[in-house]
């Protein structure tokens, strides 16, 4: 099997259709749930009033998103959204592309200008803000609770620990909460 998969999609929505739209997203979210592999989903607007909403969705291998994407469940979901809803690009990211990198593939491209992703400094400065605290605090509980370990198997622990930590949890959740300063593009 493949690695994760996320699905990037870009819909066009009539902001008059808010309410209709975001129980769409529900019922799709709730319809993807039931299929194995199924890891999550979220949307974005850049703004209330935007008529652009930005989806992810994201499953554990190219084949459990293939039988979700091939399947009824969906097809009648997405008739359901004729008449609201135009989508205007999607994009499949698979392996580790890393937190800002562009996709390494693009299903259908988007007629607009894909966004550049921040500086790499910026880059750097926001996994450093989580790396080094949560550093710190995992390697001096280990120097307390397990100082006799041989130093490879310490580290090895160590970094199990942290990695799922910094990629599920804090480095997501720093990315949002430094989204204006990462994203804001030169003048």
């Amino acid at each position: 099997m493949s690695g994760p998969v996320t699905v990037s999609i870009t819909r066009q929505v009539d902001p008059s259709q808010e309410d209709q739209m975001l129980a769409w997203l529900r019922a799709g979210t709730e319809l993807a749930e039931r299929f194995d592999g199924f890891l999550g989903s979220g949307w974005i607007r850049p703004e209330t009033a935007s008529s652009e909403w930005h989806m992810l969705y994201r499953f554990a291998s190219q084949e459990f998103l293939e039988a979700w994407e091939s399947s009824a469940q969906r097809r009648w979901w997405l008739d359901s959204s004729q008449g609201f809803v135009d989508e205007s690009s999607r994009e499949h990211r698979t392996g580790i592309e890393g937190w800002f990198d562009e996709p390494s593939s693009v299903d259908v491209q988007d007629l607009r200008p894909i966004p550049r992703p921040p500086p790499r400094w910026k880059q750097m400065t926001a996994i450093f803000i989580v790396f080094f605290p949560m550093s710190l605090v995992v390697n001096e509980l280990a120097r307390i609770y397990i100082p006799d370990w041989w130093l490879p198997a310490r580290v090895l622990l160590t970094v199990s620990v942290m990695m799922p930590l910094m990629t599920y949890v804090l480095l997501p959740w720093m990315t949002r909460l430094l989204a204006p300063w990462l994203n804001r593009q030169p003048r």
